[in-house]
């Protein structure tokens, strides 16, 4: 797959996921494997005003390569500016813009999944990224949902307006904003976009990727050119490894054991830590514990102490007391991450009343980044 002057023989995109994609769980999932990994969202405000939180996110490890970020903006010129100083100041090598975020505290300020809606406003945005990248060789790329919900699909549109501005590369989460990460995702949108789109730009799909199966089942429905991964690999950062294999045509991995699972934990800790700093990283690792064990029958109390645990001494002494020798359950395959419910859309005041309206909300730019 090649974005912009950038290949990799592997055509998957680690997806953006706040509070997840730092500096050290990618460096661990580009152990598994080659493919784009993408850091955690970052607010073009942020970047500009440089607000220290918003840098410390864009760290980037020195061997990783290309350095892609997500970034988020409302305000054409806010994102220009961003864009400028990531390539004068040779920030990363891709650029990505983030169309497809769900959340309220984004989309009730017109931003993420809301803001294709309005053609021209989305347009000035992409075409800002695209004309101060281009000088300096970065690829910029969208990532959009279908759209705000049933009612209101803007995918086809805002594929269009990005080519048509010069984009890289498009990305699409087949789900509208209302779905959030629930119900399924409508790969059949994936095609209709592939199909709309000249063949040279690059479409990506995302959705519902859960196996290296399930990779190539969306390639071989949908035509897209690579899948971007997001909540498939929480506690399975081996699924590049198993998507590598399956796309170079090759046998998969076999799943792991449980001790090789315990040792990928702990390397995820220890990643953290060195990226954190140990009190942060240590509190960091928790979420993901029940990820990594998912399906294996490891007992309440093990699991409650992992929940709670407080150093890396102590994770070893708990890690200690699993059975290595555990075959991978068919239970700890599927949907895993958040899913919650369908929900109404939290939109500005008046937001649906004119798509072709450019102006900027009020209030629109978040502050700083993070989850």
């Amino acid at each position: 797959m090649r974005i912009g002057p950038y290949q990799v023989d592997t055509p998957v995109v680690l997806a953006p996921m706040a509070g997840i994609t730092n500096a050290g769980f990618r460096r661990l999932c580009r152990e598994q494997g080659s493919g784009y990994y993408v850091c955690e969202m970052i607010t073009s405000r942020g970047l500009v005003e440089r607000n220290p939180l918003t840098f410390r996110m864009i760290a980037m490890d020195p061997d990783e390569h290309p350095r892609s970020m997500q970034l988020y903006g409302v305000d054409p010129a806010t994102i220009g500016a961003a864009v400028r100083m990531i390539a004068e100041r040779d920030l990363a090598d891709h650029v990505d813009l983030n169309f497809g975020c769900p959340v309220p505290k984004v989309t009730r300020r017109g931003g993420g999944a809301a803001l294709p809606y309005k053609r021209r406003l989305f347009e000035a945005i992409v075409k800002a990224a695209v004309d101060n990248a281009t000088d300096a060789g970065i690829p910029v790329t969208v990532k959009m949902r279908i759209g705000i919900d049933d009612e209101h699909h803007t995918y086809l549109d805002a594929g269009r307006i990005a080519a048509d501005a010069g984009v890289s590369a498009v990305a699409l989460h087949a789900r509208t904003a209302a779905q959030r990460y629930s119900g399924t995702a409508d790969w059949s949108a994936i095609a209709r976009l592939r199909d709309s789109l000249p063949a040279e730009l690059p479409v990506l799909g995302n959705g519902d990727i859960f196996s290296a199966a399930d990779a190539l089942e969306m390639v071989a429905q949908t035509g897209c050119d690579g899948v971007v991964v997001g909540r498939g690999c929480l506690g399975r950062p081996w699924l590049f490894g198993d998507l590598e294999a399956a796309f170079a045509g090759r046998p998969l991995p076999t799943p792991p054991k449980l001790g090789t699972v315990a040792a990928t934990l702990r390397r995820h800790a220890v990643l953290l830590c060195e990226h954190m700093g140990t009190h942060k990283g240590i509190r960091d690792i928790r979420k993901h514990i029940a990820w990594y064990l998912k399906g294996f029958p490891v007992g309440p109390e093990i699991r409650q102490r992992l929940g709670l645990v407080g150093s890396l001494d102590e994770l070893d002494e708990l890690l200690a007391m699993l059975d290595p020798d555990q075959e991978f359950p068919a239970e700890a395959d599927g949907p895993r991450g958040r899913q919650g419910s369908p929900g109404r859309v939290v939109l500005p005041e008046h937001w649906l009343d004119d798509p072709e309206d450019a102006s900027v909300p009020f209030g629109a730019e978040l502050a700083h980044s993070g989850g």
